[in-house]
């Protein structure tokens, strides 16, 4: 399936209309009750009619209404902010989202820690989130870590092999890159299969040693954007969207 793609399929003009922003369901019955819709150059007055976005001209007040079902985001999520639609304590990531999408109803795929940056997918694609995130589905992601201590060979295998938790879960096989390595820290890149809660924290924290920087880099074949700053947002492109959902059955 392409970005963007409706398939033909027909909904509600009185919800075509409230889901692009328009306004309430109550308020395009009364657009619609005093002719302010047209429908491929007939004035339609109830909002029970289907219409097909793909191929139906649609207006509004005389703009035309251009459907899209499902917006796909990429946020360079910032240290501070929880990956939640709504919190009474802490900043969610969908306040760094610009008003503009507010009536799409969107949010986050997965969840980064609060102290965690990087690559966060905020979409209203329900049957993309799940198919991301499903155990079986097994999607890669990618971290760039500080770890406070040196790192080397038996690290890796130790990885390789899968980390126990300390609930006693054994983790699926990790790939572990170390990048540079002193007595005092380590800079890596690690691969995982699955989305445990604190995984990578806790797999190194089972070799007694702490994640003290983290940052998600790649999900699946998309990358973080090095051109995307801490806290910006933007639509994925074409060739992004298929890198994120390569390998995986839409």
């Amino acid at each position: 399936m392409k970005l963007g793609e409706l398939m033909g399929e027909k909904i509600r003009l009185d919800k075509l209309l409230s889901n692009m922003g328009k306004g309430s369901r109550s308020e395009m019955k009364d657009a619609l009750r005093f002719g302010g819709v047209k429908v491929n150059g007939v004035t339609v007055r109830t909002g029970k009619e289907k219409v097909d976005p793909e191929k139906d001209e649609i207006l509004y007040k005389g703009i035309q209404v251009v459907y899209v079902k499902h917006v796909y985001l990429i946020l360079n999520k910032p240290d501070g902010y929880i990956s939640a639609t709504e919190d009474k304590f802490h900043k969610t990531v969908l306040e760094l989202i610009s008003s503009d999408f507010d009536h799409y109803e969107l949010f986050p795929v997965g969840r980064l820690d609060i102290d965690t940056e990087g690559l966060l997918i905020i979409t209203n694609d329900g049957e993309l989130a799940h198919n991301l995130l499903a155990p079986k589905k097994h999607v890669p992601k990618t971290y760039r870590a500080i770890i406070n201590g040196p790192l080397g060979d038996l690290a890796i295998k130790q990885f390789e092999e899968g980390i126990s938790l300390d609930d006693g879960y054994k983790c699926k096989p990790a790939e572990l890159e170390i990048i540079s390595t002193s007595k005092s820290e380590s800079e890596v890149k690690l691969t995982i299969h699955e989305g445990k809660f604190h995984q990578v924290k806790r797999m190194f924290e089972a070799i007694d040693l702490k994640v003290t920087y983290l940052q998600r880099i790649k999900m699946n074949g998309l990358s973080l954007p090095d051109d995307l700053p801490v806290g910006e947002f933007r639509p994925l492109t074409e060739e992004e969207f298929v890198a994120l959902t390569q390998g995986i059955d839409l």
